[in-house]
């Protein structure tokens, strides 16, 4: 029996040690794989040619923070460096991943030193997922109101308030608009590429705004309706070689004159003479604009112009005046872009003039 004793204790020993590794091993084991870790710096990622034009991007992605990491790779697990972000950086967007975006990058703004990166999509919001969030839609580059031009002030609280609303409301008040619905008149018809209007057989051709012509190229112009307040036809207008358009007014009795235009959808109101329109600001943001027609001298007086930083325009003919003080809009944030399989992120706000701004 006694020889049996050391036998029992020494394999009791044996499986003691062989449940508990060595910390040592585990040591050992982490401090290789840290040693092993790959320093990367911008100039190991893959070279690519620079953003010369933007109109090639498939979308752009902005960020709130301060650095961004940069991975060679689109895995939480690839090599990948911390950047930190100029002012003047641009994220040009070409791919999208489940986590990453695909970005061209050009080193200090260097076109021709540009790299392939991957980006977390936490760290950046793509130009179709931009929202009003957190912008301040109250600022504005400068404004008009009647004869006094301001480019000083910054604040739109002078002339009103402007707020986001949700798009219940917009519909709601969109059911009692107080501006004209323009109606298509039936003796207004397009005849051998030209607009003719025809009264008890009598034929007057329309003849298209001649200070908007272009030396390079013809206008073309649509027929949008009829303003029975202000009894003129209204056309929009426009060209190849020109960025703007232009909605143009015309009388048709006793004769055919151009009497004025608007460079947007027009809005008016009954009663007030007043045309208003709103379009996205080929510079920065959008324009407001609020003017009183004359008949007698065919022109408007300017009664308040303001240009908004940080939205633009979806859709002008959306616009409407829900009352003589209230006016609502369709928009999108200054920076948003569609992309191939994406829309922007639509957005409605209310303008309330100041009573009596006028």
């Amino acid at each position: 029996m006694k020889t049996l004793y050391p036998f029992v204790i020494s394999t009791l020993v044996v499986t003691f040690v062989g449940c508990n590794p060595s910390p040592k091993a585990t040591e050992t084991s982490k401090e290789t794989t840290e040693v092993t870790k790959k320093i990367i710096t911008l100039t190991d990622f893959k070279k690519i040619k620079g953003v010369d034009n933007i109109q090639d991007v498939p979308f752009q992605l902005f960020t709130k923070l301060d650095s961004v990491h940069f991975f060679m790779a689109p895995s939480k697990n690839a090599d990948h460096l911390k950047v930190a972000k100029n002012k003047l950086d641009n994220y040009y967007g070409f791919e999208e991943f489940d986590d990453f975006y695909a970005i061209h990058f050009s080193i200090d703004n260097n076109i021709s030193n540009s790299i392939e990166a991957f980006v977390l999509k936490s760290e950046f919001t793509a130009s179709f997922d931009l929202t009003l969030e957190g912008k301040d839609l109250y600022e504005i580059r400068s404004s008009l109101l009647k004869k006094t031009q301001d480019f000083k002030n910054k604040s739109f609280r002078k002339f009103g308030t402007i707020a986001e609303v949700s798009v219940q409301e917009f519909k709601i008040a969109s059911k009692n608009r107080i501006d004209e619905v323009l109606v298509k008149n039936p003796k207004v018809k397009l005849k051998d590429g030209n607009w003719v209007y025809t009264e008890n057989g009598k034929e007057t051709t329309i003849v298209q705004h001649e200070n908007v012509h272009t030396e390079d190229g013809m206008l073309s112009n649509e027929y949008i309706g009829q303003s029975p307040t202000l009894n003129l036809e209204i056309f929009k207008e426009e060209s190849p070689e020109v960025y703007d358009m232009y909605y143009s007014f015309y009388t048709i009795k006793p004769e055919v004159n151009f009497r004025t235009f608007t460079g947007g959808y027009p809005q008016i109101i009954p009663g007030k003479n007043w045309i208003s329109y709103v379009n996205s600001n080929n510079d920065v943001g959008s324009d407001f604009t609020i003017n009183k027609y004359a008949e007698q001298v065919s022109d408007q007086e300017n009664l308040l112009y303001i240009n908004f930083t940080n939205f633009k325009i979806a859709d002008h003919k959306k616009a409407f005046w829900a009352d003589n003080d209230t006016f609502y809009a369709e928009v999108f944030p200054t920076n948003s872009a569609p992309a191939k399989g994406k829309n922007q992120k639509t957005a409605y706000i209310k303008i309330q003039l100041k009573p009596n701004l006028f």
